[in-house]
């Protein structure tokens, strides 16, 4: 037997270490730079590892989940955190900071899959609400980091920060270990050969495509709009870091709203609503000429893009629920490669076309997004 609430505390606490995780490395980059004499191109390397070892992660969380449960992977994922931390704060190479960053990324890929899977799991009713209210957490995780390195840089190295940190998420270990979980819904185990069924089902895939724009939309908006906003003069770099911050803010709330005031609405309402606030955004972001509009903007798209991952992930869990982790894992890679693929395309079209087109791209990701949801929720009925 296992505490359901105990549970949801735990893997709130999971996906909070998990928005640690994400942003931890590009909070301490220009130290990593200056400790090891790195310049722009070598520092752009450190960025594309951690997404490789977040896929890998992902990739492998669900059928280790569906065969042997939660416990065993949430706690080496965990050991792998910390590990991963104090590689990063005492590494005394290149090679070694690399490899620190690829076990980062890989047990934070792990903790992101099978939290959210634990929490669908043990959700009998409203799965996309309790995941929104999950991804709360990571929220948090992701705009209080920062404003921990800042203010205790004034009183501790960097490193010494990133260490205590790794050292919080060895204790994570220990709760992990002590928790009951779920047990594992498949003995004999899930086998892979019979995963390849789910590339059958349309409808699954049609999520997962879904989660890929949905991903890369969240990834330009985070990595281009500070450019966007301070090209031409536009806005000062503080200014845009802090409507940036707003965006995170409109993302959190929404999802807290979602998952207690909103619990009630309809899974389809509520993807009615995000679609609704997305190009209201969009506008508002192309057509503002002062901080406020730009800053509403940023709210409304953060207000929209909210809802995707937490009901989608709501509808997998519903279809898939005797091997979830299994799907969990075949949507979050498909939508972790659209992250990725695209966030390098957009770099391209900024290097040739110019960083205007981060609209055109946003609009074009929304038509794809509607296109794909009203296919869907077609389809669940």
């Amino acid at each position: 037997m296992y505490n359901k609430q105990v549970v949801f505390i735990a893997a709130c606490l999971g996906l909070l270490l998990f928005g640690i995780t994400l942003i931890t490395l590009g909070a301490v980059v220009l130290d990593l730079r200056l400790k090891f004499g790195l310049d722009g191109v070598a520092a752009g390397t450190l960025f594309s590892i951690m997404p490789i070892g977040i896929l890998t992660g992902s990739l492998f969380f669900g059928p280790i989940c569906d065969r042997y449960g939660y416990k065993l992977l949430l706690v080496l994922a965990c050991l792998g955190l910390g590990l991963g931390f104090q590689g990063i704060a005492h590494a005394g190479s290149l090679t070694w900071l690399k490899a620190s960053i690829f076990l980062f990324g890989l047990s934070g890929g792990v903790v992101n899959g099978a939290t959210n899977a634990v929490v669908a799991d043990i959700t009998m009713r409203g799965k996309g609400a309790s995941l929104s209210l999950l991804g709360v957490s990571f929220g948090i995780g992701a705009l209080g980091m920062p404003q921990v390195l800042g203010a205790l840089k004034h009183h501790y190295q960097w490193f010494e920060i990133v260490s205590a940190v790794g050292w919080l998420t060895l204790a994570m270990a220990l709760m992990f270990a002590i928790i009951r979980f779920p047990p594992a819904k498949h003995q004999q185990g899930f086998p892979l050969a019979q995963a390849g069924r789910l590339f059958s089902d349309l409808t699954l895939v049609m999520i997962g495509f879904f989660l890929f724009f949905q991903s890369s939309f969240e990834a330009i908006i985070n990595n281009w709009t500070t450019t966007y906003l301070t090209a031409g003069d536009h806005m000062e770099e503080q200014a845009a870091l802090y409507a940036l911050s707003l965006y995170v803010a409109g993302f959190t709330v929404m999802r807290l709203l979602s998952g207690t005031v909103l619990r009630t609405v309809p899974p389809a309402g509520m993807l009615v609503v995000s679609l609704l606030l997305m190009p209201a955004g969009i506008v508002l972001l192309q057509v503002s000429s002062s901080f406020v509009w730009s800053a509403a903007g940023l709210i409304l798209l953060g207000a929209g893009l909210a809802g995707g991952f937490p009901i989608m992930l709501g509808f997998v869990g519903e279809r898939y629920a005797a091997h979830s982790g299994t799907a969990f894992s075949f949507v979050l890679v498909i939508a972790l490669i659209g992250n990725m693929l695209v966030n390098y395309m957009m770099g391209l079209i900024v290097q040739a076309y110019g960083v205007q087109h981060l609209i055109t791209v946003a609009f074009a990701e929304w038509l794809l997004m509607l296109l794909l949801c009203s296919r869907i929720v077609r389809r669940l009925k």
